[in-house]
């Protein structure tokens, strides 16, 4: 009896002290979890898949939000500004960024989904308490500003390479044309060289050109509080509008791939709409550095100088084709994410 006595708080010791070693590699593993990783892959899934099915409407949206008020040369119009762009780019024209658009929203997405995902477990404790609207949209801007601050350096260059072939002026001003430019032709729309012949595009030539004459790395986050600004509200109620409209339009039984997609169009475009003015600001905040941009003292500047100069018709320029491709870019996304996470068997 002794002996047993003694020998028991030993192993209730040792016993304890095995929980205590084991306890943090329980919480190790739930960090990296299988769960977690499956959020970051069908994230990424989600933004590749989005982003490539609108990419002539992505362009589009950039070139006409960037393009000088009063010129001969502007992007009128959704369907005539694509066969414009077909007939002087053709297929390459209408994929123009995109591949440094996917290499941008991948990471994006990824960021982006597995952070709310991971804020709502926090907001809830893990599902034992509710999640109310207010909660839902203050996950989503948490979301929003993270993916924002991790990849706004490829948002950038992608910009550039989105506009830096298109025939467009970006400043009102009338460009000097000389005699031998007596025929307009695409590589005389705009350049980030000063050299008549147009530099090699490509992401890393761009990037190295933007911090080489623009002022260094700091010029690669031109616009990002900007940016953070309209894409929390934005991806706060993206979330909290798919789940609003999620438990309406796809009750219990009532799934169908269509109703999932509606779903996430609707969210999208009610979304962009409301946040809409931030992104045209973003844009013209991201080009100023540009030879022939109109240049702004900060974003509340330009702000308010598009809005005297071009009234509300300024800060909501390029909202159609950008409606046309939020609600099957946004629709894709959400469908995509659920599918591969379904398939990747998170909860």
């Amino acid at each position: 009896m002794t002996t047993a006595a003694s020998e028991r708080p030993s192993q209730e010791g040792s016993s304890s002290q095995g929980t205590l070693d084991a306890q943090p590699k329980k919480e190790k593993m739930q960090w990296l979890s299988p769960q977690v990783s499956s959020y970051f892959i069908a994230g990424g899934c989600a933004g590749a898949a989005s982003r490539t099915v609108v990419s002539p409407l992505e362009r589009l949206k950039i070139i006409q939000q960037v393009q000088a008020q009063n010129s001969d040369k502007q992007y009128k119009g959704v369907w005539r500004s694509l066969v414009r762009m077909w007939k002087e780019e053709g297929f390459r024209g209408f994929m123009r960024g995109n591949g440094i658009n996917c290499l941008r929203i991948v990471p994006y997405s990824a960021v982006q989904f597995t952070t709310y995902e991971q804020i709502k477990k926090f907001f809830t404790r893990n599902g034992t308490a509710t999640l109310d609207t207010p909660k839902r949209l203050t996950a989503g801007a948490l979301a929003g500003i993270t993916s924002v601050c991790a990849t706004y350096p490829l948002d950038l260059v992608r910009s550039r390479l989105a506009i830096v072939t298109a025939s467009v002026n970006l400043s009102s001003q009338a460009p000097q044309v000389s005699s031998a430019a007596a025929t307009p032709s695409l590589t005389s729309g705009y350049h980030t060289s000063s050299i008549s012949s147009p530099p090699k595009l490509s992401m890393w030539t761009m990037t190295l050109q933007i911090v080489r004459e623009e002022g260094g790395i700091r010029a690669l986050y031109r616009g990002m509080v900007t940016t953070a600004v309209g894409v929390a509200p934005y991806v706060g109620i993206n979330f909290a509008s798919y789940e609003a409209l999620r438990g309406i339009i796809t009750p219990p039984g009532k799934t169908s791939v269509v109703r999932k997609l509606t779903c996430g169009a609707l969210a999208g475009s009610i979304s962009q709409t409301l946040t809409y003015p931030f992104d045209v600001v973003r844009r013209k905040m991201q080009v100023t550095g540009m030879p022939s941009a109109t240049k702004y003292n900060g974003a509340v500047d330009a702000f308010i100088t598009i809005a005297r100069t071009e009234g509300l018709k300024g800060l909501y320029r390029g909202l159609w084709p950008n409606l046309l491709k939020v609600a099957p870019s946004i629709a894709t996304s959400f469908f995509t994410y659920e599918l591969v996470k379904e398939f990747l068997g998170a909860a």
